[in-house]
């Protein structure tokens, strides 16, 4: 029984080293096109800043990695997180959508920040920074509910 707790063990460390080499497909860039969402709406900075720090980490194609996604399978979930995020919202690609999406879009981030389920609870765990609180709930929402009603119909 030992010498095959001793075997589990070594296939397991094999494995996990193993894995460190193989490479996630990263999420970075520094280009902003002219469809970013800041760059076309231009919101003030405070808003701005909230926007950035809170959404677009994992909404965005500027997604800003930290260290520990370097340790596999960690990084394949990160991953795959961003990529979730961004095929439900891409900031960096947001003036390329109709304006009925848009205001669906809007709708739906009032929403999701209105029910605490934005910006998610595990991203919080790592990014303090990104924490909404009430008041600032209460400005990207008024912001937000600014827009919508400015999207041409």
């Amino acid at each position: 029984m030992r010498k095959w707790n001793r075997l589990s063990l070594g296939v397991l460390f094999i494995v996990l080293v193993g894995i460190q080499f193989i490479p996630i497909q990263r999420n970075e860039t520094e280009l902003v096109s002219n469809a970013d969402f800041i760059k076309s709406y231009q919101p003030p900075i405070d808003i701005g800043n909230m926007i950035q720090s809170s959404c677009y980490n994992c909404h965005s194609n500027q997604s800003r990695y930290p260290w520990y996604s370097n340790v596999q399978p960690i990084g394949w979930l990160l991953q795959n997180h961003i990529s979730e995020g961004k095929s439900e919202l891409n900031l960096s690609e947001f003036g390329n959508l109709s304006n009925r999406m848009k205001r669906m879009k809007i709708k739906s981030i009032i929403s999701q920040i209105a029910d605490d389920k934005m910006p998610l609870p595990s991203y919080l765990l790592m990014h303090t920074n990104a924490k909404l609180d009430s008041l600032k709930k209460a400005q990207l929402t008024s912001y937000f509910d600014s827009l919508v009603n400015n999207i041409d119909k």
